[in-house]
């Protein structure tokens, strides 16, 4: 009895130190998961802290340390995680949570597993060619993700739910790869693919000069506006899935939906300079779209964010199932969107 007491009493606390990660890193998440049921808040903090714990375990001293000094925590993380998969004891302040969601609906460890290889990749390699390459990490960083957090939400027919979630991930990531260019940049990395670099005359000096700087020049602008609108259109394939899930889970994932989408808007505003400040959705427009969120009737499907797209064509690469490869996304052809004159920065946000 007194074990099941300090077992219980432990799994609070994982779940608490979830939530506590959550509210700190990821506040426009954090404040989208509040409009869902009470009891299932803290299954999406445990997703939540468990990504975000290994993200930073690759992050920590990216230079001042070798490879294979980083590589050490993360197998170590990762043999923790696998042990506790398999009904090992694990004496760690966050797994017994993740441990205990995936349980609790049945998740796919085939899920995480292609998470950790994802974030296993952010050791070694520093930028990708193509968007096909790109969407290859992108499968377990981010578009697993979605899959993860359809249990929780819940959906009627949860096959159909599955791609628009999967876009959703992918939408959301690459909106981070977008507002982050400098930030990553400063790791040593350029998630934004070497072909559209190429293709706008681009280089990684010119994003270093850009963060140096604090301005983007036009060619740099151009090319954020061109992934804005790639990114515009994951979101497009999303949008159909907010509607299928259950209705009393819509409310969280259109806030998330709109808030983090904002981002774009807040990109498109600044000229498409993401190196003048770092594009934040102001505190009032995130509570505003909660609340919007919350008195949208369920069923309604959300409106893609961002400016209108300047040029049609589809730039989202699809996959039916896990197991395929992934495909090349089309060219975008030619003119790119057209990128209006910067607006001069604001306070920083």
């Amino acid at each position: 009895m007194e074990g099941e007491v300090v077992m219980r009493d432990g799994l609070s606390r994982a779940y608490a130190r979830c939530e506590e990660l959550h509210r700190r890193h990821g506040r426009t998440y954090y404040l989208a998961t509040r409009l869902l049921p009470a009891w299932k808040r803290r299954h999406v903090h445990a997703l939540y802290g468990f990504t975000r714990y290994t993200d930073d375990i690759v992050d920590a001293g990216v230079s001042g340390r070798t490879v294979a000094e980083r590589a050490a925590p993360l197998a170590a993380w990762a043999d923790r995680f696998t042990a506790g998969l398999h009904g090992a004891a694990v004496a760690d302040p966050l797994l017994p949570a993740v441990l205990h969601t995936i349980a609790v609906f049945d998740l796919d460890p085939a899920d995480f597993a292609s998470f950790l290889r994802s974030m296993a990749m952010d050791l070694t390699h520093t930028g990708y060619d193509r968007y096909a390459d790109l969407l290859d990490y992108m499968e377990g960083s981010a578009a697993v993700i979605g899959t993860l957090m359809l249990p929780i939400l819940g959906a009627a027919d949860r096959a159909a739910a599955r791609e628009p979630a999967r876009q959703l991930g992918l939408a959301f990531q690459l909106t981070n790869f977008i507002r982050d260019v400098a930030e990553d940049l400063h790791r040593g990395r350029v998630y934004l693919p070497q072909e559209d670099l190429d293709r706008f005359g681009v280089t990684r000096a010119d994003l270093a000069e850009a963060a140096a700087r604090r301005v983007a020049p036009g060619r740099v602008r151009r090319l954020i506006a061109y992934e804005v609108r790639r990114a515009q259109q994951h979101y497009a394939a999303a949008a159909p899935g907010v509607a299928r899930l259950e209705p009393a889970a819509q409310a969280c994932v259109r806030a998330a939906f709109h808030l983090y989408g904002g981002i774009l808007d807040e990109v498109a505003a600044a000229g498409y300079d993401v190196f003048a400040r770092r594009a934040t959705v102001p505190a009032w427009r995130r509570a505003a779209g909660a609340l919007r969120s919350l008195a949208t009737a369920p069923g309604a499907v959300p409106a893609v964010p961002g400016p209108p797209p300047a040029v049609p064509g589809p730039l989202v690469a699809r996959r039916g199932c896990r197991s395929a490869p992934p495909r090349p996304a089309p060219a975008m052809p030619d003119p790119a969107p057209a990128v209006p004159a910067p607006v001069p920065p604001g306070p920083a946000r």
